[in-house]
């Protein structure tokens, strides 16, 4: 586990999986360890974030889902950080734009999942998002059409390169984005949460 903001060589590729983690799942670690390897990336931050603004419960304490993430995720060049609390970022422009900042020789990509592609024109300043950093979306059951002709997607088209070059994705000019097919996982923090096996204590 990692407090604050994880060690970055200069010039390392860096991706960024945000999100609550609440709690975190097989999911996110097999979307972490495919985008190591698809996007040719040095290393994973997970930033687990305080809270999610598109959410109206608040998620368990950031405590125990730091510690819960530290579990699952157990790999050299995967790290779990805490950083949005630390720097007071909400919101995911703010903390690129802090990240870019703390560490202006590092190449960050904003990893995430298909179903998050197909909400992305619902977050806050996501064009600038798309202007900071490159985007690699990974595809998750049942979500591969909706993603690819939600607004975002539709708006950027012209930016996005192909699956056959997603090892290329960190080292292009921005706006640009890549969308890769996988066998997913079908695992998800709400269905966990339903079970009643986590709770948010």
């Amino acid at each position: 586990m990692q407090k604050g903001l994880p060690y970055v060589a200069p010039g390392q590729k860096i991706g960024l999986l945000g999100g609550s983690f609440d709690p975190p799942h097989e999911g996110h670690v097999h979307i972490t360890l495919e985008a190591l390897k698809r996007f040719d990336l040095d290393a994973v931050w997970w930033l687990i974030s305080p809270g999610n603004p598109l959410k109206e419960r608040g998620p368990a304490t950031l405590a125990r889902r730091m510690t819960a993430a530290g579990e699952m995720m157990q790999h050299p060049r995967v790290k779990i950080s805490d950083f949005e609390a630390h720097a007071g970022t909400r919101y995911t422009a703010k903390t690129i734009a802090a990240l870019q900042t703390a560490r202006p020789r590092a190449q960050f990509v904003w990893l995430m999942g298909a179903d998050n592609l197909a909400q992305f024109h619902q977050w806050r300043d996501w064009q600038d998002i798309m202007a900071r950093v490159p985007v690699g979306v990974l595809a998750r059951p049942g979500d591969r059409l909706e993603a690819c002709t939600a607004p975002a997607a539709r708006i950027m088209r012209a930016a996005r390169i192909s699956a056959g070059a997603s090892q290329l994705l960190a080292a292009g000019q921005t706006p640009r984005w890549c969308f890769i097919n996988l066998a997913m996982v079908d695992a998800s923090s709400s269905e966990i949460r339903a079970t009643g096996v986590w709770c948010a204590t």
